[in-house]
């Protein structure tokens, strides 16, 4: 298994552990609320109850961009190396390797730090398109584009 299918299905499972914390969050909340509306009347019980719905819309709403992010990841084709930056692309840079697909931040894959980002990020959609030996500026730090994959 190459570099970039270890990252790739790494992303993966981090995607389903935060999908089954999410959805274990919301049941959680939904059967709080249930209890919630079995207590005494009053304001403090309606106060405890409007919170629990607004966290619950949270939830839902994380939950939601997380199955959205999962349905993007799972399109990608690990396999597939391409000259230039696409979407799916494991790309080494002079600052760190950088895999766009979505945003889940630093990884740590075989003992190498990888960036997941999305391409609608400042540096994502900068590299978009780029191949080796270009150089992008973002944020006053040069990034030389070293490899693709």
């Amino acid at each position: 298994m190459t570099l970039k299918e270890k990252i790739h299905s790494h992303c993966i499972d981090v995607l389903n552990i935060k999908i089954t914390t999410h959805r274990v969050t919301l049941a959680d909340l939904k059967e709080s609320a249930s209890n919630e509306t079995k207590s005494t009347a009053g304001d403090k019980h309606e106060t405890a109850l409007a919170m629990l719905q607004i966290e619950q819309k949270n939830t839902a709403a994380q939950l939601e961009q997380l199955l959205a992010q999962k349905l993007v990841i799972t399109r990608l084709l690990p396999v597939v190396h391409e000259m230039r930056v696409t979407n799916g692309s494991l790309v080494k840079t002079s600052k760190g390797y950088f895999y766009l697909s979505i945003p889940l931040g630093k990884l740590i894959v075989d003992g190498i730090t990888v960036t997941s980002l999305s391409t609608q990020s400042p540096l994502g959609s900068k590299l978009m398109g780029s191949m080796a030996g270009d150089s992008v500026i973002v944020n006053g730090f040069t990034y030389l584009v070293e490899n693709v994959k």
